[in-house]
């Protein structure tokens, strides 16, 4: 125990958020999931463990990717590219249906199921923090840097929007935040926007999910004039937060777990807020901005353009994602199916959400041994000159 805890490296902020995130994960899953446990006929500590065995296996995960140096993820992205792709057009055609949405693809012989837009988020994130910085000298050429980044996020955007378009959207929105931070020129990234705007577009009335997409903005939108059925979660978990108060009921005292039709996974936020109160909502939100905070040194303190994209990119999605998902629990974005990262009760969504966290550490750990050999240098000069 010693030793792993010796070569843990990197930001100790972020490790020390991971876990308090992991614990509050499982208190609020373990609450959350009673209902559930019931209609199944099992026992409750059966999610509970299971939740745990995913946790555990995150962390060490997040461990393993801490400990390879980041630029090995360079080469990394180009196969996750390669796999991504026709991973993502074989969701859309031949995926497990769940909730009427393609989204996810069953591991054989473990019978897991596991969503491939969050293997496409690592990928195009991972591929593109590559290519701006491999392109940094021919930046502004359309064919040599361009169209080969405009095409790879495009394809992407389309092929998750089809089934998953609040996860689509948040990704584009990562893309584009690179595209600035890599120097792309704003008239090219107007394009990569236009771009995008269109392809919504088609999304939205020409996609197989465009009826689901229109239905939740309008009911977003004017909630008053739609059936109440479409507008249930949303208004339990309203309740859930009101009567929450500021120290909240006490963990597993909630109620409208009952009601809550996902409160441990899309509306956990709620159910925490209710148990916990005003006082843990505010925590938890103020989790992800230290965490955001911190990602924001990592990236300045970069010296390699690649390893400052890289923990920029992942650091943007995780908390972009986090912020989405509270977002719709409080009842300011239309529903979608977003996790709150490291919190909300999921399989794969926690693995890859782990190496995703392991990566931004394993960039924080080469800026400090990048210091440690300066100061070493420093002070090996400095002997003889006192000598």
């Amino acid at each position: 125990m010693e030793r792993i805890i010796s070569k843990t490296k990197g930001d100790r902020w972020i490790w020390l958020i991971v876990i308090l995130l992991s614990v509050w994960s499982l208190l609020a899953v373990y609450s959350a999931t009673g209902t559930l446990a019931y209609k199944k006929g099992v026992a409750s500590e059966q999610f509970l463990i299971k939740h745990l065995v995913m946790i555990v296996g995150g962390i060490a995960l997040m461990y393993f990717s801490h400990l390879l140096d980041y630029r090995y993820y360079a080469g990394i992205s180009k196969i996750l590219m390669v796999i991504t792709i026709p991973l993502l057009a074989y969701t859309l055609l031949f995926g497990a249906n769940v909730n009427e949405a393609s989204r996810w693809v069953t591991i054989p012989i473990i019978n897991q199921t596991f969503q491939t837009s969050d293997l496409a988020k690592l990928a195009l994130i991972t591929f593109l923090a590559r290519s701006l910085s491999k392109k940094q000298e021919n930046i502004k050429d359309v064919k040599k840097a361009f169209l080969p980044i405009m095409g790879s996020v495009c394809g992407v955007f389309v092929l998750i929007a089809l089934a998953n378009l609040s996860t689509a959207l948040m990704l584009f929105g990562v893309s584009i935040l690179l595209l600035i931070i890599g120097r792309i020129s704003i008239k090219q990234i107007s394009i990569v926007c236009l771009a995008g705007l269109i392809l919504l577009s088609g999304v939205m009335l020409l996609g197989p999910r465009r009826k689901t997409y229109i239905s939740r903005i309008e009911t977003f939108l004017h909630p008053e004039r739609v059936d109440p059925d479409k507008s249930f979660q949303a208004n339990q978990a309203k309740i859930a937060i009101a009567t929450g108060g500021v120290f909240g009921k006490g963990p597993g005292n909630s109620t409208q777990r009952n009601y809550l039709p996902h409160p441990y996974s899309d509306f956990v936020f709620a159910l925490i807020i209710e148990e916990y109160g005003m006082i843990g909502g505010v925590g938890l939100v103020l989790m992800y901005l230290v965490f955001l905070y911190r990602c924001v040194l990592i990236v300045t303190q970069s010296p390699k353009a690649f390893g400052a994209l890289l923990a920029a990119g992942l650091s943007f999605s995780l908390t972009i994602q986090a912020f989405a998902n509270m977002a719709v629990a409080v009842g300011l974005g239309p529903v979608t199916g977003v996790p709150l990262p490291l919190v909300s009760m999921g399989g794969t969504s926690i693995l890859f959400t782990s190496v995703a966290f392991g990566i931004i550490l394993s960039v924080s750990r080469d800026n400090d041994e990048n210091k440690e050999k300066s100061m070493e240098k420093v002070i090996v000069g400095e002997i003889p000159a006192m000598a």
